[in-house]
């Protein structure tokens, strides 16, 4: 039912998008007197965008970018028809008001043209995020690099990846921890473009950890483990290890793995000795965080949420979750949720950026 509630909330809003665009078209390009050419363009635009998108949610000929981008360029035309019509309203005195019209015509598709340019800047261009937190405990001071979701495939590779190497190296990071969404689904593109030596050039002195997400769970799973671990890195699959005899990492498998243990479980397994040190946890969604934060867990790192991607979905991942982006300490836990290096779908953010995350840990007295 949540699945069919959502899917009528998509329809609906993409009626609302397709109308306010038809309306700007004909208010902005169309005199009264022309009636013919607007109808025609308003029924083309229903029909074949509706098309298109029923298609691709029916899976009876799957357009997803192409779908995804559709919705997102209808969403950036409504921001800019709502700012084109305060503007109207502000300034609509009688003796500019033809010349007012003409001038948000020209305004129109510059906003427009400039809300995509940005919100393929924010998605190719990564910021570097710094925190530092102090553990209840004592502990050697540690920098831990933290990036997720960089949904490797056709529009986002190598050149990314050299880029995200760069950053780590630049920030001295200790460990790199990776939790989820590594591939888009599959390990195709990052085969045909030869990816592997760009992400082995992922390097820190306490090795790189990752876990996989949703998208390396779409059946192919194996497969992308043993191309992730091809290239140096650990791959944890509801596994623990000990880093450095100085703490216990624990990465989670994504919960589309039916079989996936309890974290209280993995806990539990751990020999006593380990039991005493810090735990760090890797879990690509954030869905368990007040779970966790009744556990012996120190630090958890997760994605999946992408900050919403694209204005204003990030207000839905508000409700979906406690922590759906940033930082925040609950419980005796401090919880890290990123909104990813990479994207999904399109190469568009808007309202998030791509990131990557530095976390300097300290204890409290010496280790």
């Amino acid at each position: 039912m949540r699945h069919y509630f959502v899917f009528a909330i998509c329809f609906v809003l993409l009626q609302l998008f397709i109308f306010i665009f038809n309306r700007t078209l004909s208010w902005l390009y169309f005199s009264s007197k022309n009636t013919g050419l607007p109808r025609f363009i308003r029924l083309l635009s229903y029909l074949v965008i509706n098309a298109i998108v029923l298609l691709t949610l029916l899976r009876i000929y799957p357009m997803f970018r192409f779908s995804a981008f559709i919705l997102a360029f209808l969403l950036f035309a409504s921001f800019s028809s709502f700012v084109c019509v305060v503007i109207y309203f502000i300034f609509r005195k009688r003796s500019i008001k033809q010349k007012l019209q003409r001038t948000l015509a020209w305004l129109y598709p510059i906003g427009l043209a400039s809300l995509i340019g940005l919100s393929v800047y924010n998605a190719y261009t990564p910021q570097v995020i710094h925190y530092e937190i102090t553990l209840d405990k004592p502990f050697k001071p540690l920098r831990i690099g933290m990036a997720s979701d960089f949904h490797l495939g056709r529009l986002f590779g190598g050149k990314q990846l050299d880029k995200l190497a760069e950053i780590m190296n630049a920030q001295k990071v200790d460990i790199i921890l990776l939790p989820g969404d590594i591939m888009d689904d599959n390990i195709r593109a990052y085969v045909a473009e030869k990816m592997q030596p760009h992400l082995a050039k992922l390097r820190a002195p306490l090795g790189v950890y990752a876990t996989l997400g949703n998208h390396d769970f779409f059946g192919q799973q194996q497969a992308i483990a043993k191309e992730i671990r091809k290239a140096g890195i650990t791959v944890l699959m509801d596994q623990a290890v000990e880093v450095d005899n100085r703490f216990v990492l624990i990465g989670r498998n994504d919960d589309l793995f039916k079989a996936r243990p309890k974290t209280q479980q993995i806990l539990t397994a751990l020999d006593k000795t380990k039991r005493e040190l810090p735990v760090f946890l890797l879990d690509h969604r954030p869905t368990e965080i007040m779970e966790h934060s009744t556990l012996p867990i120190d630090i958890q790192v997760s994605g999946h949420a992408h900050k919403g991607q694209v204005f204003p979905a990030n207000l839905i991942t508000k409700v979906l979750y406690r922590l759906d982006y940033g930082y925040e300490k609950i419980g005796n836990g401090h919880f890290f949720v990123t909104s990813g290096y990479g994207f999904w779908g399109i190469p568009m953010r808007l309202g998030s950026q791509s990131e990557v995350f530095i976390i300097d840990v300290k204890g409290k007295g010496k280790e």
